[in-house]
């Protein structure tokens, strides 16, 4: 049983900052590439960042580049988002997922997935 568990979310001012984190358990996801999505009130669930299994390649969706960044523990089983800058506009529930995507940026190649953490950014 994989399990992904978020943490790190809460109630933030426009121009602060947060890290989330990301704990693996039941399996080692080492080799897998680790991602966060993102899904605001009434919006469908987007891509924000990944991180491939050695965390030599990273990816950003064009609205959190420059201001998010993705990085992975030492042991390989913890990926974590560093956000800088946020905006209101970055509220949203935020997903940790695992997979060997074909296609970074396309939730449907990942295989795994945590509950998610709410991260507010108030104006």
């Amino acid at each position: 049983q994989v399990q992904l568990v978020e943490s790190g979310g809460g109630l933030v001012q426009a121009g602060g900052s947060l890290t989330l984190s990301c704990a693996t358990s039941g399996r080692t996801l080492s080799r897998y590439t680790m991602g966060w999505f993102r899904q605001a009130p009434g919006k469908e669930r987007e891509f924000v960042a990944t991180v491939t299994w050695s965390g030599g390649s990273t990816y950003y969706a064009d609205s959190v580049k420059g201001r998010f960044t993705i990085s992975r523990g030492n042991a390989k089983n913890t990926v974590f988002l560093q956000m800088d800058s946020l905006k209101p506009e970055d509220t949203a529930v935020y997903y940790c997922a695992a997979g060997t995507p074909k296609i970074v940026v396309g939730e449907d190649e990942y295989d795994y997935w945590g509950q998610g953490t709410q991260v507010t950014v108030s104006s």
